[in-house]
């Protein structure tokens, strides 16, 4: 506070606020205390207004209020839309003998079930407490509805050469977040009339590094060094600024230069496949720097990439241990999530008529595989027609029903301040 910063652990900004001329006037934090049907409780509290000349959004990927501001503000034309992947990860402590800090495993394949579909895993040994760090990503332009990314991840850890780092290990965390995959051709305009877009809220994820806090925090920089200069110059033609010299400073930052040369690997991979793109990798990207002079374009969004149900084969995973490879639930308990039961949804749904008509009847419910916490179910009524259930309360916030969701009928509001998982070590 000494230095003029203010934090406000536990309050969610849910609406982002606009002055008379269009420009961002700042964000408000949800009221807290409702209950499920909208009436205030007890413990009713109005949501604060926060105001400033220049806000700055850095939600990380798929941010609610960044996504309401890049549709605003169009930021997307000439742009393609954002792609993403789904990253799930668990943290292990393992045999000392068997413990080796700084030693790093990445993958890619196996156990996809084809060689169109992206992903891999990564392996970090940790460098205290015998921690070891494990996760799988799969890119959420997957065409199976069958896929589960979670069993998925638990297969991998089956394989010969990666069971018995973990044989008399103990699991003490798991979790799971959407990621940027979409790179430079991705990225939206990044600023607007009264704020800007750093970190993964725009997408500067190095994809095959699966890394990009240094990108995160370098482009935050140079919108604070923007900001400054525009608040000093004092000739804004809206009520609040924009600090358009970020735009051009980060486009000619070695940020870019990272992106650009990364650009092509992961719609190589989709494009001519995983030997295809192992190839194209190793020729343009290890020994061109990705220096080549064309752009491949991504196929399209994540949500319009499933095929139907009766086009694709379905997939069998092997039964959870409870040693190695584990159920879904017990896994969400080691997130810590908690949400408020008596407060309105956060999962919204803008028909509730479509996961029955079209993802169940079409998809066969790919809801209730691609969510790596088991909110989405289908279960029959008492005429043994298949209803949808969302089980809000195991929401960990990874966000992939907002992507990966065909007709985008769902809808991730923010939940009451706090609500969440509480991650530890991941």
């Amino acid at each position: 506070e000494e230095l003029g910063v203010e934090i406000y652990p536990g309050f969610a900004a849910s609406e982002v606020l606009y002055n008379d001329d269009g420009s961002v006037a700042g964000v408000a934090t949800n009221d807290v205390g409702v209950a499920k049907d909208g009436s205030p409780k007890d413990s009713f509290e109005r949501g604060m207004e926060f105001r400033a000349k220049c806000t700055v959004f850095s939600e990380g990927c798929r941010g609610h209020l960044a996504k309401g501001v890049m549709k605003n503000f169009n930021l997307n034309d000439g742009k393609q839309d954002q792609i993403y992947g789904i990253g799930i990860k668990e943290l292990w402590q393992v045999d000392p003998s068997k413990h080796h800090p700084g030693r790093i495993e990445h993958t890619v394949g196996w156990p996809l079930p084809d060689i169109h579909t992206y992903g891999g895993s990564f392996l970090y040994h940790l460098a205290e407490d015998n921690l070891v760090a494990l996760g799988f990503v799969i890119g959420l332009d997957y065409t199976n509805p069958y896929l589960h990314p979670f069993k998925t991840f638990q297969q991998f850890k089956t394989h010969p050469s990666v069971a018995p780092l973990f044989e008399g290990g103990t699991r003490i965390g798991y979790g799971a977040r959407a990621l940027n995959e979409g790179g430079v051709q991705c990225i939206p305009k990044l600023t607007f009339p009264g704020g800007c877009l750093v970190g993964c809220s725009p997408g500067f994820m190095n994809v095959p590094k699966i890394k990009g806090t240094h990108n995160a925090m370098k482009s935050a920089m140079l919108a604070a060094e923007a900001i400054w200069d525009k608040i000093e110059a004092g000739d804004s033609q809206t009520e609040g600024i924009e600090p358009a010299a970020y735009e051009a400073t980060l486009k000619n930052s070695w940020v870019y230069d990272e992106l650009h040369a990364v650009r092509n690997i992961k719609p190589a991979f989709h494009k001519f496949g995983l030997y295809g793109g192992l190839m194209y990798t190793g020729l343009f990207y290890i020994v061109g720097r990705g220096k080549e002079p064309w752009t491949f374009k991504h196929e399209g969004t994540d949500n319009q990439s499933l095929k139907p149900a009766s086009e694709s084969k379905e997939i069998e995973y092997p039964k959870p241990d409870g040693k190695l490879t584990f159920d879904l639930l017990s896994s969400v308990a080691l997130t810590g999530t908690n949400h408020e039961g008596d407060q309105p949804a956060h999962l919204t749904l803008l028909n509730d008529g479509v996961p029955e008509a079209v993802n169940y009847a079409t998809y066969a419910g790919p809801e209730g595989r691609f969510c790596p916490a088991g909110v989405y179910e289908y279960q029959p009524n008492d005429a043994g027609e298949m209803n949808l259930v969302i089980n809000a309360q195991n929401c960990i916030h990874c966000k992939t029903c907002d992507i990966k969701d065909y007709s985008q009928n769902i809808n991730w509001v923010c939940p009451e301040g706090g609500g969440g998982p509480a991650y530890d070590g991941m």
